[in-house]
């Protein structure tokens, strides 16, 4: 049986201790939360109330504000915390976390500050103490779905190695990946493995500022030419970042890409398609986002995403004027213009 510690009690740190709770290995699982009131909601009513109601949470899965406690012996680390408070979880996690844990990030986004991945975060956090082993949990997955057992595929990126197998024939190997891909499996969990730890990251990062896109032109009241013509782009500016800093194009046809894209453009439950509805209904940002109990991550990492890419001297038309609209007080409909004003090119 295997010690699971989640770090984060949102809605995604919730739903994944009720999927890992029905994987077909036996687990312990804790999860680490900040507020007691929701420590208790969950360890007595069986049931996240704040960020998901209605979800029966199995008595395998306990909750803590005492991160030591639910850290230790751990032998997997999952974080499940926004990416703008991860560095400091993290931080809080390094005296307690075993040097042969794995640690797993399911956070899709950039440090605000540094523009790093979170993969980057936990290296470097983790590296004062010992070399972690790291790995990346991403995909179309809303937790309310997937916890309710839905069939719900995701992917899980960790570095590979190579495996020499006979003169001339090597082959791909990440063992931190497979290991979790039998540890997380369940009857309505798949998981495919990756090694494109770059891609799969920037992919989940960048699909959120897309979903924002997307919601704005649905409320401005635009039809399914303009929004099949954003995820074709949004996927075209994506993948355009991916690879000119080293990952794959590929990995952008698959889960972590088009699959998440799609979702979080097109569900009526993803959040930061949400905000860029209520932007292109009129609505200002600052009273959009109070009245959110969790995290829409495309607000905070459309800059990044922007700085990251000028460092690199590429282009990205979308999410530059998303960044126009969240904090420049550009209009939705300016927005618009300027994308389809641009000079003609070349698909």
């Amino acid at each position: 049986m295997s010690r699971i510690a989640i770090l984060g009690g949102g809605s995604w740190g919730t739903g994944l201790s009720v999927v890992l709770s029905r994987s077909r290995r036996k687990h312990e699982v804790l999860v680490w939360v900040r507020e007691p009131a929701i420590a208790q909601s969950i360890c007595d009513d069986r049931e996240n109330k704040t960020y998901l109601p209605g979800i029966s949470i199995p008595t395998c899965v306990q909750a803590s504000t005492d991160i030591g406690k639910v850290l230790r012996d751990a032998q997997i680390v999952l974080g499940a915390v926004p990416s703008a408070h991860a560095r400091e979880v993290y931080t809080l996690a390094l005296p307690y976390v075993s040097n042969e844990a794995i640690i797993v990030s399911a956070t899709k986004g950039l440090e605000p500050a540094t523009h790093m991945r979170m993969s980057e975060v936990i290296e470097q956090v983790f590296s004062l103490r010992f070399v972690p082993q790291v790995a990346v949990l991403s995909g179309p997955s809303f937790a309310i779905e997937a916890a309710r057992g839905e069939p719900t595929a995701v992917v899980l990126a960790a570095p590979a190695t190579y495996r020499v197998f006979a003169v001339n024939v090597r082959r791909y190997s990440s063992q931190a990946a497979e290991f979790l891909q039998e540890e997380f499996a369940g009857p309505t969990f798949r998981l495919y493995t990756n090694d494109d730890v770059l891609g799969v990251e920037l992919a989940g990062a960048m699909k959120n500022v897309m979903a924002i896109a997307a919601g704005a032109c649905q409320g401005l009241g635009l039809g399914h030419n303009s929004l099949a013509a954003l995820i074709t782009r949004g996927l075209a500016e994506m993948t355009r970042l991916v690879v000119a800093l080293g990952g794959r194009a590929e990995t952008l046809s698959g889960l972590a890409g088009l699959g998440d894209l799609v979702l979080t453009s097109t569900g009526a439950l993803s959040r930061n398609r949400y905000v860029g509805f209520e932007l292109g209904q009129g609505r200002a940002l600052e009273e959009i986002l109070s009245g959110m109990t969790m995290v829409a991550e495309g607000v905070g990492t459309a800059a990044a995403l922007l700085a990251l890419a000028r460092e690199n001297h590429i282009e990205l038309p979308i999410t530059e004027q998303v960044h126009s609209i969240l904090h420049l007080g550009n209009s939705p409909r300016e927005a618009i213009r300027a994308i389809m004003e641009r000079p003609l090119r070349r698909e």
